[in-house]
């Protein structure tokens, strides 16, 4: 089981915000009380999906994303942010891959805020062994939900560092702090397991 105090302190120390919860519904709850009237952007995170958060959202609240008829723009466009991680080190360190690039550039710059949703399975002990979960658990298992033609997806296992023209592991960035392009950073953890 994760240390959330650890990571917590950890968090707070590199500039996050922190929020726990035992229940994805906690934190769904939490998060749609929290968001309610405001315009919010989203990529495609399985996260937010397992959570039925971003039509919890559209009946109170403006919600873009290219999975659901908006364009990677208008998402990029809101104040808000939802988004996941790959990985997340009890260090504090928070990793994500990407293959177009826009969820992971959302993270970097111009929104006022930005929450990480992340479950207790995304949570590694330490910065290598969350790059390796990004790598080798949570990129594979993507692949093979997008149905891509790549060497993981089609073995179900490990990173190969293919040069497939499918390939979703284009962009990797690592959150060592809150970045200055952003306003507010929040982290919400949630005790269950959730997306890859």
């Amino acid at each position: 089981m994760p240390d959330y105090e650890t990571l917590r302190a950890n968090l707070e120390r590199r500039g996050f915000d922190v929020t726990y919860f035992e229940t994805a519904a906690q934190a769904a709850d939490y998060l749609d009380r929290k968001l309610d009237g405001k315009t919010v952007g989203h990529g495609g995170a399985l996260t937010l999906t397992e959570m039925g958060l971003p039509e919890r959202l559209s009946s109170h609240a403006a919600v873009f994303s290219h999975w659901s008829g908006g364009t990677f723009q208008q998402a990029a466009a809101a104040p808000i942010y939802l988004t996941s991680v790959n990985a997340l080190a009890e260090t504090g360190e928070l990793v994500n891959i990407d293959g177009t690039g826009n969820r992971v550039a959302s993270t970097l710059f111009g929104h006022e805020e930005v929450y990480f949703i992340v479950g207790a399975n995304k949570i590694a002990p330490d910065y290598d062994s969350a790059l390796w979960r990004a790598r080798n658990i949570a990129s594979p298992k993507n692949a093979q939900r997008l149905h891509k033609k790549t060497p993981c997806a089609a073995r179900g296992e490990r990173c190969y560092d293919c040069s497939s023209p499918e390939r979703i592991c284009r962009a990797l960035v690592v959150l060592w702090e809150k970045p200055g392009g952003i306003g507010r950073a929040e982290v919400v953890l949630v005790n269950e397991a959730l997306g890859f």
